[in-house]
Parts: structure tokens; sequence; C-alpha cells
């Protein structure tokens, strides 16, 4: 056999396995591309050298069909009682979702589900409007009532309560008066300095604000409007399991790695080591066995 037919068959048989691998993440998880590289560091816990365990810029998570998982809000699994009580993601409770902004196509959000606000008490709309409660033009309905699961918000015309979620010094999370706009998600990113209270709905948290102010401070979409509570159909995955540092290589590639850690980088570079040295060790290890077996003949 030939050089050239050993790199061939060296190739096919790496190919093979990449497909290997990529067709049994989709099989275990449902979705495809089974796994996101995450680029911006509104999930970190550890601001100065990221952690694992948690989500940081350039790792690698896998993605959950929405439709195999039930998304586990944060107040469902701080609420002592519920059958969710105590439940983890990713360093914190309740489930990290990935989502489209308002549905459209920009680049997803992968941020923690706080809460969800249900529609509980519903009328047929009128001509594409209502007389009473809020007109959601998706499913051309008047919504009347709403609840909230996994707190005391339970058929109530506006959403009031204070979260179990610090935002030290300043007391815990409080949605003031919410009225949503359609039944749908409350998220944050984990990271305090630059998310956390700062929810990406932020009307929710502020419902006296003027438009003005809520567009020059909260998340907004690829047209520059304000991020609404996420519809179910927006939802794109439940993040699941942590691959940490990984993804910093596409990241490297694409330019956008500047929000990767220095720690992030200095862990690549031991895993990548670790990997050319294990076959080499192994290597040695065989042949010293090998070497002492036949002295011993």
């Amino acid at each position: 056999m030939t050089a050239s037919q050993d790199w061939l068959r060296e190739g096919m048989l790496a190919a093979g396995l990449v497909g290997l691998l990529l067709c049994s993440m989709f099989l275990a998880t449902g979705s495809f591309p089974p796994m996101v590289v995450v680029e911006s560091g509104s999930m970190m816990h550890d601001l100065d050298d990221g952690a694992v365990g948690s989500i940081d810029p350039g790792d690698l998570i896998l993605v959950m069909n929405p439709n195999r998982v039930e998304i586990i809000t944060y107040v469902e699994a701080k609420q002592v009682g519920n059958e969710n009580y105590g439940y983890e993601s990713l360093g914190m409770e309740g489930d990290v979702i990935i989502y489209r902004k308002n549905g459209g196509s920009d680049t997803p959000i992968i941020h923690r589900a706080l809460l969800k606000a249900v529609a509980e008490t519903t009328a047929p709309a009128l001509g594409g409007a209502c007389t009473a409660g809020v007109y959601d033009g998706l499913e051309d309905i008047c919504v009347l009532t709403w609840s909230v699961p996994g707190t005391n918000q339970s058929n109530v015309e506006e959403i009031s309560m204070t979260l179990d979620y610090s935002c030290a010094p300043h007391g815990n999370l409080v949605i003031d008066s919410w009225v949503p706009n359609h039944e749908g998600y409350l998220t944050t990113g984990d990271n305090y300095r630059t998310n956390g209270c700062t929810i990406d709905q932020l009307r929710a948290t502020s419902s006296d604000a003027d438009e003005q102010w809520i567009r020059s401070r909260g998340l907004k979409d690829e047209n520059g409007n304000p991020v609404t509570a996420v519809r179910d159909i927006w939802i794109e995955g439940i993040s699941a399991t942590e691959i940490p540092w990984i993804g910093a290589i596409k990241l490297f590639v694409s330019g956008t790695s500047s929000s990767v850690t220095s720690k992030s980088w200095s862990n690549l570079g031991l895993l990548f080591a670790s990997v050319i040295a294990a076959p080499m060790l192994y290597e040695a290890i065989i042949e010293n066995r090998k070497t002492d077996s036949d002295e011993e003949e």
C-alpha cells in the first residue's frame, strides 16, 4: 500500500469516526447540530478564570431537543415542596435554554429560564382586538389572567413578586406589575455584573419605565426591539452537558475569541498536550513491558 493510500485510509477513518460521533450525539439529544459554542461571558460564574460546571466563553454545550425534556424554571427549583425543588443545571437552579430573540434569525441566546408566565384565563379575540386583557396576535386570543408555576402567582391580572434571586447589594430580584405580551419565559444570564438582575425582558422589572429607557438598556433583537417573554416555539433547545474549552478553537478561527479567559486557553493547551502525550506514553509502557518479557525469557 502506497503512502497516499495510507493517508486516504486514515482520512476516511477519521471522517467516519466524526460522522459516527455526530450521529450518536444527534440520537442522544434529538437536535442538530447537537452542540453549540458559547461566545459571550453572560453566563460566567467565575468572572476572572471561568469554572468547569458553569458556562464560559469557548465551552461546547450539548443541546437537548425541547420536545424531549421538560423545562424546569429557577423559581420551580427554588420552591420548597415543588417536585423539582433543588434541581440544578450548569451551576445554578433551573434549566438553561437556547432561544431566538423574539423568534428572529440572529445569533441565539443561551440564558437561564427564571420563570414562565402561563396564560390562565383567555377569551376569543374580536377582529384582532380585545375589550379586556392582552391581545396575543400569534394565538389570536385575549389573555385575561396569568399564572406562574413555582410561585404564589395564580390567576392574576398582573405579575408582581420577589424572587429568591440576589441582586446584592440591592436586595432581591423584583417582578413589578408585569403584564406579559404573551405566554413565555423570563430569562437572564448568570453573570451578576452584566446580566443577573438585569434580565433579558427588562420590562418585567420596570413596568413604569418609558420605552426609550427600556430600549437603551434592555436586550434587543435584530430589529432593535426589546426582547419579550420567550415563547415555546422560539426555544432551540435546553442546555445539557458542558464540554469545557474545546469551542475556543472555533472562536479563534472566526476571530471572536476575545471573551475566552487566559485560564481557558491554558487548560486547552494542557488538554492538547495530554492527548498528544497519552499514546506516546502508552507506547513506551508497552515497549518496556515487551523488553522486560524478552529479558525474562
